[in-house]
């Protein structure tokens, strides 16, 4: 009998092991499977279905994108703003234009941005070639009086043999389309693939303990309401301040109505576009004004003002953790500047 019932406890121990031993694996596939129902792995590139990066066009817009000589003032390129060091931003809470004209929001990394829905914090861009031919004329942007300023400026450059040859069969290659249409191929092809892409491919073991209790929490508090698909986020709209006006939180000096000044509909006071999360470690400041610095104090802002949670330091520590699984390698062909062809600069006639 006694041989029976230690037969039978060390049965249940052993069974009591099994069931330990598996939890966890049964709590990763769990996670796993609600990650994957969420969110999606960075495709290769993000060309338009039915086009095609081509060499000549991505070497064209890499050029047009490091060069400040198209600018008013021959200050302002694309990557005064989108940094490589900085992960395609610029490290300050709003950007400076030509002439130290001052942005009116925060420069978002340019990273992975063709994957968003529309650009701009108001949505005011429907693409990335269509945010890169407007900031031609922005006032703080390039600054240019006209778009025939600026092809005026590019064939100055001596830019017409390779507009022609990214554009070809075209009667007049260089024009300001086509100039967008060149930066967003290049644009297109700043994917980062970050270990977070890895897991969601079933690598169970790209992310560490804490990032994946992280990531539990992230979706358990409600974030991915908001922050979920390809860019965990960049696909929605959403007012800033569901639960409680967002200046309280952020010490905002002005509030910013949103994207109720391009509709002028009360609907769209204080909505901003969901920013993506990716790279989203690398990228302060944070929100559309660059008023909270660090990102724990922007989760902590988050969770109040959109949530009407208050996260503990521990909760805090995990979510970041996660969000650092966003981070990936920056691209070959961004990560430093092109030689551009000698020529100088001529100012634009105004």
């Amino acid at each position: 009998m006694i041989k029976q019932r230690m037969a039978a406890l060390a049965g249940a121990v052993v069974a009591s092991a099994i069931v330990l031993a598996r939890a966890p694996d049964d709590m990763d596939t769990t996670l796993l499977k609600q990650a994957q129902a969420l969110f999606k792995p960075l495709p290769r590139d993000m060309a338009e279905p039915g086009s095609a990066l081509t060499p000549e066009r991505v070497a064209l817009g890499r050029a047009l994108f490091f060069d400040p000589r198209v600018s008013l003032d021959g200050t302002v390129s694309c990557a005064r703003c989108h940094q490589p060091a900085l992960y395609g931003t610029d490290g300050l809470a709003t950007s400076i234009g030509v002439k130290d004209r001052a942005n009116p929001r925060n420069a978002p990394t340019v990273l992975n941005a063709a994957l968003q829905f529309v650009e701009h914090w108001r949505g005011d861009r429907s693409s990335v070639e269509d945010q890169a031919t407007k900031a031609l004329t922005g006032p703080p942007s390039f600054g240019l009086p006209d778009n025939a300023a600026a092809v005026a400026k590019l064939e100055a450059l001596g830019y017409r043999p390779q507009f022609a040859a990214a554009f070809p069969g075209a009667a007049n290659p260089v024009t300001a389309e086509n100039w967008g249409k060149a930066i967003g191929a290049f644009e297109r092809t700043l994917v980062t693939p970050a270990p977070f892409d890895a897991y969601l491919q079933g690598q169970g073991l790209a992310l560490g303990p804490a990032a994946k209790s992280g990531l539990r929490k992230f979706i358990d508090a409600g974030c991915t309401t908001c922050h979920n698909g390809v860019g965990v986020g960049g696909g929605s709209y959403q007012k800033f301040g569901l639960l409680k006006d967002y200046w309280q939180a952020t010490g905002s000096r002005q509030p910013d109505k949103g994207r109720f000044d391009v509709t002028h509909d009360a609907a769209d006071t204080y909505v901003f576009k969901v920013p993506s999360l990716r790279n989203v470690a690398m990228t302060p400041p944070y929100f559309h004004d660059g008023s909270v610095a660090t990102l724990p104090e922007a989760v902590r802002v988050m969770a109040d003002v959109q949530l009407g949670r208050k996260l503990t330091d521990a909760d805090v520590r995990d979510i970041v953790a996660f969000l650092d699984s966003l981070t990936g390698a920056l691209p070959n062909q961004f990560a430093s500047a092109p030689v551009l062809a000698a020529a100088a600069f001529a100012p634009a006639k105004q």
